[in-house]
């Protein structure tokens, strides 16, 4: 093992990188496993009452009215990513879909997307497998953590992946510099299910890997770990998504613990007699109760000054009110669809729905914006693992699936229309939904469909049939045709 740059300053030395962003991580994992939680529907009662308490024990521990999965999903779903295109003559695009396909990025995206849009930020890491291919895994915030050069939001200074053992409970971090790659493994143990180490540094030793030099040279010359961002801002930390939700959450949940408990005490018409002569239990000597209320049992007294009454039950509509309300909150503040809430009134349909979507989508095209822009870089990091000249290609693009919600037949008269303005068809195939791979399939169909073509009018012009003129033949000698 050869081992390098122990002797540089502390200063911006691998092992101060590590300690120092090993620290960032820490110092943010309660807000990403309090936000994660939430996202999960497992709510901390914090505001139920002891009399709710007292009604139910622990029945309702597990209990949460979880709004706050629906306000991420319901952007999540609406963030896929189709292909990339490549310069102004669309080439790496099947390059590209195919890195994209062979590290199974259809569903490691969305994982991305929803751990990006939960907890604020994730990551994508691009590395070189043992055969020289680009290497991609998305990476939770929780393990990794990115720092940039003073003065810039974008030229990136260094990455950590930081995880532990989950047998002997050692600390593992992998340091991601321009120049290369520093392996460490803490000295420092921590057991499964052990508090966490917090902001306590631990000590930090070279990790040493069978056949890999210490420190592994990074070709790539930059930090290969891509952050996927949610809400980026100029001076602020980007912000999850239901981080604000979270309020309104915990009063959603104390309102139904609250109608819970006056459905068990006050929800029954309770009644009341007064002018009876109450029994007493002859073993026990303790009131016992004269009535019981049954479908088939008849109250009688005898007595004439006697009264029976009941007192109004609790009207559980107040609680229901103030629910729908704090959801209405829910849904103004994420710019969520009202119909996703199931609020009340109609459920909406045809122009209704695309009015009250409008928000929501205007949010996705936003977010694909930022997204894109990350995606883009790690396929530049991809081909540049690959050798892949086409890594200096700046002006690439990611291809969205459309975020809006359209019939079939709205969406097909549109492209129609469009066709009449001379759109080109593979603009109105990828503006139809279809992937660069299915497009890719109706060229090669095309294409297949012009050669049949050419090939029969060349069949006809070349196969004619042939009908010779008859020729008479000579007669024999001394032979006469009538």
């Amino acid at each position: 093992m050869t081992v390098a740059m122990l002797d540089a300053p502390p200063i911006y030395s691998p092992t101060w990188w590590v300690h120092k962003l090993a620290t960032r991580i820490r110092d943010r994992r309660a807000k990403i496993e309090r936000c994660d939680a939430y996202y999960r529907g497992d709510h901390p009662l914090a505001f139920a009452s002891e009399k709710f308490r007292t009604a139910f024990g622990g029945l309702f521990n597990g209990f949460a009215d979880n709004w706050c999965e629906l306000v991420a999903d319901a952007v999540e779903e609406r963030l896929n990513v189709q292909g990339f295109r490549f310069g102004p003559d669309r080439q790496g695009d099947a390059d590209a879909a195919l890195i994209w396909q062979r590290n199974g990025m259809d569903a490691e995206s969305q994982i991305g997307h929803t751990e990006m849009l939960v907890t604020s930020e994730a990551y994508a890491l691009v590395w070189g497998d043992d055969d020289g291919l680009a290497q991609i895994t998305v990476e939770h915030p929780a393990q990794t953590i990115v720092a940039y050069v003073a003065g810039s939001r974008r030229k990136r200074a260094a990455a950590l992946k930081l995880w532990t053992d989950e047998y002997d409970g050692s600390e593992f971090a992998t340091l991601y510099l321009p120049d290369g790659v520093y392996k460490f493994r803490s000295t420092r143990r921590a057991f499964p299910g052990s508090i966490d180490l917090g902001g306590v540094f631990a000590e930090w030793e070279p990790r040493a890997v069978p056949g890999e030099p210490w420190p592994l040279r990074n070709p790539l010359g930059v930090v290969p770990v891509v952050p996927l961002r949610n809400k980026p801002r100029l001076m602020a930390d980007p912000v999850s998504e239901i981080e604000r939700v979270i309020p309104l959450q915990d009063a959603i949940n104390k309102t139904v613990a609250d109608m819970l408990v006056a459905s068990e005490f006050g929800a029954f018409r309770q009644r009341w007699a007064t002018g009876i002569e109450i029994p007493l239990d002859p073993q026990t000597k303790q009131p016992v109760e004269p009535y019981k209320a049954a479908v088939d049992r008849v109250w009688i007294n005898e007595n004439p000054a006697a009264k029976f009454g009941e007192f109004s039950e609790t009207q559980l509509g107040n609680f229901v009110g103030a629910i729908e309300l704090l959801v209405q909150h829910v849904a103004s503040q994420t710019r969520t669809p009202p119909h996703y809430f199931a609020l009340g009134g109609q459920f909406p349909s045809g122009e209704s729905i695309k009015s009250a979507e409008t928000g929501l989508v205007a949010k996705v095209r936003r977010k694909m914006r930022h997204l894109g822009e990350s995606w883009e870089e790690v396929m530049r990091l991809s081909f540049a693992v690959e050798d892949d000249p086409r890594a200096t290609i700046v002006d690439a693009e990611t291809i969205w699936a459309d975020p809006e919600s359209r019939s079939e037949a709205q969406h097909v008269d549109a492209l129609t229309k469009l066709r009449a303005l001379n759109v080109p068809d593979e603009q109105l195939w990828e503006d139809a939904g279809y992937s660069p791979a299915q497009i890719a399939r109706f060229r090669d169909m095309n294409d297949q469909a012009v050669q049949r073509q050419a090939l029969g009018d060349l069949g006809a012009l070349s196969v004619e049939p042939f009908n010779p003129t008859p020729v008479e033949a000579p007669a024999p000698d001394g032979i006469t045709t009538a």
